[in-house]
């Protein structure tokens, strides 16, 4: 019989067989983390009358106000039927707005409205708060470490070969 400490560590990227132990599965605790964030992110941003995608959204048009719904597909990594029906929701909850693209006949550009641009200081203090509370027990130098890890996770996986 082999003695268990002699077994080698699972690989986390060898998900085939009885060796798979969610527990050290990036992808199994990104999602699950993932899933976590999500939920408290809905619970701090839902007194401002937002949904987690509609942050996500948002997001990206406080940098850079007057992008396509195309543009916000490729940077947010999510399907097109997916950020139209949240964009419906924003323009009728008075988020956004969509003008004529100025060159391409076929595109709106997506722009902010004023409720949106007085939601910025409070929804991103309230994910910020967040953001703290899961990173709470780390010390500073791990917690940009592991911020740094999952960029660069989500840089490998973005692309497909």
């Amino acid at each position: 019989m082999t003695d268990p400490a002699q077994i080698p560590p699972a690989d986390p990227a060898d998900v085939s067989g009885p060796g798979f132990d969610k527990t050290r599965s990036p992808g199994y605790l990104a999602n699950h983390m993932a899933r976590l964030f999500a939920t408290r992110l809905a619970e701090a941003v839902r007194p401002l009358g937002l949904a987690p995608a509609q942050f996500m959204v948002l997001l990206e048009l406080w940098e850079e106000d007057g992008l396509t719904q195309a543009d916000l597909v490729a940077r947010l990594d999510v399907e097109q039927a997916t950020m139209a029906g949240t964009l419906g929701r924003m323009a009728r909850d008075g988020l956004v707005t969509a003008r004529p693209h100025p060159s391409d006949k076929r595109a709106r550009t997506l722009h902010l409205t004023e409720r949106a641009r007085v939601l910025r200081a409070p929804a991103t203090e309230a994910a910020a708060e967040v953001n703290r509370r899961a990173l709470g027990s780390l010390s500073p130098q791990k917690a940009a470490e592991f911020t740094d890890l999952m960029g660069v996770l989500i840089g490998n996986l973005r692309f497909r070969a």
